[in-house]
């Protein structure tokens, strides 16, 4: 029988990084730090200690120790106190485990328990849980544990007087607390050494040199690194579990825990309070660095609150996903245009962009690089709220528990609440070129979030949005070449800012690992006009710097599938013989779009309808106030007069931008312009 088998707690745990380095320990069930060790690991100086200080008879009696109560009556009759114990280690050890009511009554049971478990148990299984169970002070437990705190040595190695002073301690942990009262510790430990001699364990020149020996303690304040991981890591830890060996990083923890208490410090007066970040190994899908806020004991700003794991809105994060989806169902292709243009959405949603202002026709590369929010809600309509949130949930978005109903178009924008966990990992899983790899915790044991890998995105529609992520020159007319997201290397990165600027994000992965930042307040108030782009991209852009010396990461390999091509710039098709703007884009091979046949030619003569596009399909909502939901006309006329024709009948309106109230049914929309005419026809659903 070991000592864990007849000791009933549970131990307490050691959690290291993944290198070894010591990063917290969580306390026993006895609310002490405890490391077991069998009796071979502990040096044999201890357990001569031991028996000298406590129980010198330990080898010969059956539990009880009947000199030593007689000598301790005496003792106590004669001062009229108790000033003396004869309890045997076999009872101590007995008491550690069913603590016995002071008084004879209680000392007799105790004594029957003792001579009980000593024919249950040898005396080398008895000591061995003796040295694993006696306090030592500072909520140490176990001489392993006294030994690693006070000296920064195993048990094993400690020498006489080592062992000595340690087992001192034993007989009252308050009173020769060595970091409190050394001077009674030194006393008690010079007693135990003077017992060791008498008792012939120790020669008189082994005692003369341990009794000069100098006791330099290494106490130091005990570990307490990434504390929201471990809070978290510690409700997923079998009660078996006594050392962890997680995947994290301790120096890169501590150099990111800098950057954001610098950047919240340069956010203060913008109402910015706190900040969160998770890394990610893209391959394993391991965590390396998990900063849960700015300050772990900032009782002020709600410190303790895991903002890794917390609900918040990421805005438009998401929408990588949707145009993701849209290069998946074949829809949409990197140069496809997009109407940015003021328009009613089913429901009377009106969304706007961040700058307020309308980019007219914009290809998808822009739409997605430049963050633009209609172009984003258009691509949601296209593909369908019910699929994207189905997508989602396969990239591991398990916060988004309502219905497609409930989130609407706003999908797209980032209205439903996710985690910063989940939302990185979707990004980890783009690098991935679409392999969904669920969140690893620790090495050994091997803890991993539920799920499987699979693929949820083919690997080129992945390596379309990562293209289009790492394209600083495409997402310079929103955030200027020079903004956090321009990095010396490689790097896809996207952000995004809630309404009422709750919240921000940023986040940028290379093939290697990936970056996940959120800013923002706990208690849900605004930041004053913090973009992600200015709140969390510098945490973001500092963090990458760091990580790519410690962790290199290497440029994207384009996978097999993907073609290039030169684009027409004015239809989003392949160009054609008369196109004039053009630029290389690249496309997935089994979805290119067809090569333009000039039909955008924008000379005087020519006139087109912009919106509504043939073939487009509106929802009318009864549940909606009247006049709310109306559909923008829009048409291209180098006059400027425009002569609209609904179903045959002529609109009171001359305006090339027109809004007309939703009504259900088939339409057939015309206008005319310096005698040219286009036609669309559209379905408005009741």
């Amino acid at each position: 029988m070991t000592w864990g088998e007849s000791v009933d707690f549970v131990p307490s745990v050691q959690v290291y990084d993944r290198q070894g380095a010591p990063l917290r320990g969580f306390l026993s069930s006895k609310q002490t730090y405890v490391r077991p060790v069998p009796l071979a690991e502990i040096s044999p100086w201890v357990l001569a200690a031991a028996v000298c200080a406590e129980d010198k008879r330990f080898f010969t009696h059956d539990g009880v120790d009947m000199l030593a109560v007689l000598r301790a009556t005496w003792q106590n009759v004669r001062e009229g106190a108790v000033v003396s114990g004869a309890s045997t280690i076999t009872q101590q050890v007995v008491r550690s485990q069913a603590p016995y009511p002071k008084n004879w009554y209680g000392k007799f049971s105790e004594a029957l328990q003792a001579r009980a478990t000593e024919k249950t148990q040898s005396k080398e299984e008895i000591l061995e849980t003796y040295l694993n169970v006696i306090e030592l002070g500072n909520l140490t437990q176990g001489i392993e544990a006294a030994s690693l705190f006070y000296f920064g040595i195993n048990a094993k190695d400690l020498s006489a007087a080592q062992s000595a002073f340690l087992v001192g301690i034993a007989k009252s942990p308050t009173h020769y607390n060595p970091l409190q009262h050394f001077s009674r510790a030194s006393k008690r430990q010079q007693y135990v050494l003077k017992r060791m001699f008498e008792e012939g364990f120790l020669e008189q020149e082994l005692y003369d040199l341990a009794k000069k020996e100098k006791i330099e303690l290494q106490a130091k304040k005990r570990p307490f690194y990434a504390p929201h991981f471990m809070q978290w890591l510690k409700t997923l830890l079998d009660p078996q579990v006594t050392e962890v060996y997680t995947s994290l990083d301790r120096s890169l923890q501590l150099q990111i825990e800098t950057i954001v208490k610098n950047q919240l410090k340069n956010l203060t007066k913008e109402h910015v309070t706190n900040a969160a970040v998770i890394v990610l190994e893209n391959e394993t899908g391991e965590i390396l660095a998990y900063v849960g806020s700015g300050d772990f004991s900032d009782k002020a700003h709600q410190g303790q609150v895991d903002g890794v794991r917390a609900l918040r809105q990421p805005g438009s994060a998401l929408k990588p996903f949707v145009y993701g989806l849209a290069f998946e169902k074949g829809v949409l292709t990197p140069s496809s245009l997009l109407q940015d243009e003021d328009t009613f959405f089913e429901g009377g949603f009106r969304p706007r962009n961040y700058d307020e202002k309308f980019h007219g026709n914009v290809s998808v590369r822009q739409s997605l690089a430049c963050s633009y929010n209609i172009p984003a809600v258009q691509t949601a309509e296209k593909v369908g709220v019910n699929p994207l949130l189905s997508l989602l949930h396969q990239f591991g978005f398990t916060s988004l528990t309502k219905g497609a109903d409930f989130y609407g178009l706003g999908l797209a924008l980032g209205n439903g609440e996710v985690r910063l966990l989940e939302l990185t990992n979707a990004y980890a899983t783009l690098a991935r070129l679409g392999r969904y790899q669920p969140i690893v915790l620790a090495r050994e044991p091997y803890i991993q979030l539920p799920g499987v890998p699979r693929r949820v995105l083919s690997e080129q529609s992945s390596y379309l949005i990562t293209d289009i992520l790492k394209d600083n020159q495409a997402r310079s007319p929103a955030f200027g070449l020079n903004s956090p997201l321009a990095l010396p290397f490689e790097i896809a990165a996207k952000t995004g800012t809630s309404k009422d600027y709750k919240d921000n994000f940023a986040v940028g992965y290379t093939p290697r690992w990936t970056i996940g930042v959120w800013v923002g307040n706990f208690d849900a108030s605004s930041m004053q006009q913090v973009s992600g782009v200015t709140g969390a991209g510098p945490i973001l852009h500092d963090v990458a710097i760091y990580l790519q010396e410690k962790y290199p990461s290497t440029t994207f390999v384009e996978p097999s599938g993907i073609v290039h091509h030169t684009a027409c710039k004015e239809s989003g098709l392949l160009a054609g013989a008369t196109c004039q703007s053009k630029q290389l884009e690249i496309f997935d091979q089994r979805k290119v779009p067809p090569v333009c046949d000039g039909k955008h030619d924008k000379s005087p003569a020519a006139v087109r309808i912009l919106s509504p596009v043939s073939g487009d399909v509106y929802k009318w909502d009864p549940a909606v106030t009247p006049g709310s939901q109306r559909l923008k006309w829009a048409a291209s006329c180098p006059t400027g007069k425009c002569q609209w024709v609904l179903d045959g009948r002529r609109y009171p309106s001359t305006s090339c931008n027109v809004f007309w109230e939703l009504t259900p049914g088939t339409h057939t929309l015309a206008v005319t312009c310096d005698k040219k005419k286009d036609l669309s026809t559209f379905e408005v659903l009741p």
